[in-house]
């Protein structure tokens, strides 16, 4: 039984009308194939490259240009339409010519209406599989080649949160975090801006593949009025074309992605990439920007958590160092340190409970180590002072 589609064409070629008959009105058109029909071989070429049939059926006796010129014709062109060749009984040896031209099928007229469906069932299946193998082939390379950049995104991924949990080298980080924001969302250029705590303005921090002059703004004041409404949103933004017409940013890129960087859930900067096409960026795109921004969130708490427990330790210091040049320690100031030490030690004891990394763990001990080292100082220095 033939698994006909719809739509399947079929162009006859065949110098008896009634044969032509037969096999479009007879046979196929009931069977719901569109049929051209044509008796002039010198003709066919042509119909057959207009009408882009799924299927010809051929006579090799067509006058004009016979059913093998046509084979070559065809091959020439490029086709590769499966053809049925038809002729009368005592043609064999242009049947075997016929195959070798790419023939699929012969028949042998007269004809009769089994062998054409056979033969047609044949043909179109065949032509199906070759279709499917094809597709399934494109969709395999296609899948194949999505893994293999969700691979290089994860690993990206990966290597950002390395250098997040790994380093306190701001520029270093920042560097990390560019070049993965580019890299996963196939973006052409990027910058970070973060807040200052005071004035809330927002500040150029880095970027990569900005316009040179943009280069005097770094560390410097930023409003492009689209960042300004990630702050006040606390969520990304997908911007191209016409809608980013309005805004500074469209001198220098026709599709933005802006997402923001928080800490306890308070925006405090935004991460941006761009393109310079209006080819707006995909939700994959964005969640993997929101993926960099939640690591870039990570290492700003990360930086600021090492920076109050170095100050901290360092207004400790100043108190000991007091107190020893002084030969004593107003009880005030002794109950403030001790205060302060016990805040900071509460603090480290967190963040080595929740850190396992090899290059952060010993800075948390270091610094855990000095906090006892001033707390025997401070004990010392109080015997002496009391005494």
């Amino acid at each position: 039984m033939i698994s006909k589609r719809p739509g399947d064409r079929i162009l006859v070629v065949d110098e008896d009308r009634q044969v032509l008959d037969l096999l479009a009105n007879q046979v196929l058109k009931p069977l719901g194939y569109q049929v051209e029909v044509e008796s002039e071989g010198s003709r066919a070429v042509e119909r057959a490259l207009a009408y882009t049939p799924d299927l010809i059926i051929v006579s090799l006796t067509v006058p004009g240009l016979s059913g093998k010129d046509l084979l070559v014709a065809l091959r020439f062109q490029g086709s590769e339409v499966p053809v049925l060749v038809t002729a009368p009984e005592g043609r064999e040896e242009d049947a075997i010519q016929a195959f070798r031209l790419g023939a699929v099928d012969y028949l042998v007229k007269p004809l009769r209406e089994a062998e054409v469906v056979a033969a047609l069932e044949r043909a179109l299946n065949e032509l199906r599989l070759r279709r499917d193998r094809h597709e399934l082939a494109g969709q395999l390379g296609e899948s194949n080649r999505q893994l293999e950049r969700r691979v290089r995104e994860l690993t990206t991924l990966y290597g950002i949160g390395k250098v997040v949990t790994s380093t306190k080298d701001q520029g270093q980080l920042f560097t990390k975090l560019m070049e993965g924001s580019l890299y996963v969302t196939e973006a052409d250029m990027g910058w970070m801006l973060l807040q200052d705590e005071k004035t809330k303005q927002l500040f150029l921090r880095t970027h990569r593949n900005l316009p040179a002059h943009f280069s005097a703004r770094m560390h410097k004041p930023w409003n492009d009025g689209v960042s300004s409404l990630v702050m006040l949103s606390g969520q990304a933004l997908s911007i191209h074309g016409e809608g980013l017409s309005q805004f500074e940013l469209s001198q220098f890129c026709q599709a933005a992605l802006i997402a923001p960087t928080k800490v306890r859930d308070q925006p405090i900067g935004v991460l941006c990439v761009a393109r310079k096409e209006a080819k707006p960026f995909s939700e994959r795109d964005q969640a993997m920007l929101e993926a960099v921004a939640d690591y870039a969130s990570i290492s700003l708490v990360n930086t600021r958590l090492f920076q109050a427990l170095e100050a901290r330790a360092k207004k400790l210091q100043q108190v000991v160092d007091q107190s020893q040049t002084a030969g004593q320690i107003d009880p005030q100031k002794w109950a403030h340190a001790q205060q302060i030490t016990k805040a900071m030690r509460v603090q480290v004891s967190r963040l080595m409970e929740k850190t396992n990394d090899p290059e952060i763990y010993p800075g948390l001990e270091e610094i855990s180590a000095k906090l006892e080292t001033l707390v025997e100082q401070l004990s010392v220095s109080n015997g002496v002072g009391s005494g």
